[in-house]
């Protein structure tokens, strides 16, 4: 199974937003649309990622500081502050066990798929799960079907 093919079943709307707009727009948007990361989009062109990971990795960074004296309110934080800048790229035919195992290394939950310069959709961790899922289901349902149908020796 190919990148390409999870996309078409998980269709292709997404979420953006710029660097320049406030960290907190984007957890809103975020919130509201039940998702863990946002495409971080500059004159139309990917810029980087946002995600739930960097959310955290703020809001903690935040607190700590915030114990050795007054902090500026989350309000103030950019999107372009938190960002990964050089998130992974996925090309849409990068097989899918090469997908899973490029998650896992780098400990990205979120990758764009492009092709060339055109931001085709982002894959999910659990995107790629349910994917995997399935086709392993349809399998098992064919050896099942096919084993049943096994012909008799004589």
């Amino acid at each position: 199974m190919q990148v390409n093919e999870i996309l078409k079943v998980k269709g292709n709307t997404l979420f953006t937003v710029a660097p320049d707009s406030k960290l907190s727009d984007g957890i809103i948007t975020m919130a509201e649309q039940d998702i863990g990361s946002l495409v971080v989009m500059l004159d139309g062109k990917l810029a980087g990622m946002l995600t739930f990971r960097e959310v955290m990795k703020v809001l903690a960074r935040r607190q700590v500081e915030h114990r050795e004296g007054p902090t500026p309110p989350v309000a103030d934080i950019y999107v372009n502050e938190v960002m990964n800048p050089e998130p992974l790229i996925v090309d849409p035919t990068m097989d899918v066990n090469e997908l899973r195992r490029a998650m896992l290394e780098t400990h990205q939950r979120y990758l764009p798929v492009m092709d060339g310069d055109t931001l085709l959709g982002v894959l999910s961790f659990h995107d790629v799960a349910k994917a995997v899922l399935e086709e392993q289901s349809f399998e098992n349902k064919m050896l099942k079907a096919y084993i049943r149908d096994w012909p008799a020796e004589g």
